[in-house]
């Protein structure tokens, strides 16, 4: 199967561009957007915060979830508090995100091979010190371009495939640590499509109270990926992380 998408996919991911770009700038400048989170807290098992006293002391622009994860060294349940603050100095600092032109040649499509049962791949997190935490990856997204075999592994995030991959432009022209990429599927179809114009910078790009996966090594390409969102755009020296 070719890698390069049909015409047709490829024109309607153009139509589609400007929507998505809109939607991202709006979602990552919400009140609970990347752009507002101020703090994550963990709080020790004996001694969970609830979000109504997380709030004392805090302005009224601020709100309060709850989130869990498994601490990485003995797999216990962690409980923890986040503070999103819709007034946040990021978001008043924020104008935008610089993007690369629409590039055609990155919609790509790909052949989607379910794995049976549960597989864990461990990837390595921008803030646990080297170390790693197993996601599941429901199956292999497999394609070739300019001649070389790729074998991508996305993982299930909450019912969505998400793409952590690298490539050359890291750190010089996009994000340092890699970006994201939803792929859409249709349970029961062997195919996808990578539209790289939709890669996104991850939440960590946006506040340093983010732990987001970094791309393991069957993720990084080796040629530049030159489509999708750059970098966030701020006023002055802000910076976010």
């Amino acid at each position: 199967m070719p890698a390069l998408a049909s015409t047709r996919t490829i024109e309607s991911a153009r139509a589609n561009w400007d929507a998505w770009r809109a939607s991202r700038l709006a979602a990552v400048t919400s009140p609970t957007g990347n752009l507002a989170l101020v703090e994550t807290r963990w709080s020790a098992p004996d001694a969970n915060q609830s979000p109504e006293e997380a709030l004392a002391g805090q302005p009224d622009t601020v709100t309060a979830t709850t989130l869990e994860r498994r601490h990485i060294g003995t797999g216990d349940v962690e409980r923890g508090i986040r503070l999103w603050d819709a007034d946040s100095p990021a978001i008043r600092h924020f104008e935008t995100i610089d993007v690369f032109p629409f590039a055609p040649e990155w919609v790509i499509e790909a052949t989607y091979t379910p794995v049976p049962g549960s597989r864990a791949v461990p990837f390595e997190h921008i803030r646990d010190n080297g170390g790693t935490r197993d996601l599941v990856v429901p199956g292999d997204i497999t394609f070739t371009l300019d001649g070389v075999a790729y074998n991508l592994s996305a993982f299930d995030d909450e019912g969505t495939l998400l793409l952590v991959f690298g490539d050359p432009t890291n750190g010089s022209v996009t994000y340092g640590a890699g970006r994201f990429l939803t792929v859409p599927h249709e349970p029961g179809s062997g195919t996808v499509v990578l539209d790289f114009n939709q890669a996104f910078v991850p939440p960590c790009g946006f506040s340093v109270h983010y732990n987001c996966p970094l791309p393991p090594f069957q993720n990084r390409f080796p040629v530049p990926v030159e489509a999708g969102e750059k970098r966030p755009v701020f006023t002055g020296d802000f910076q976010p992380y």
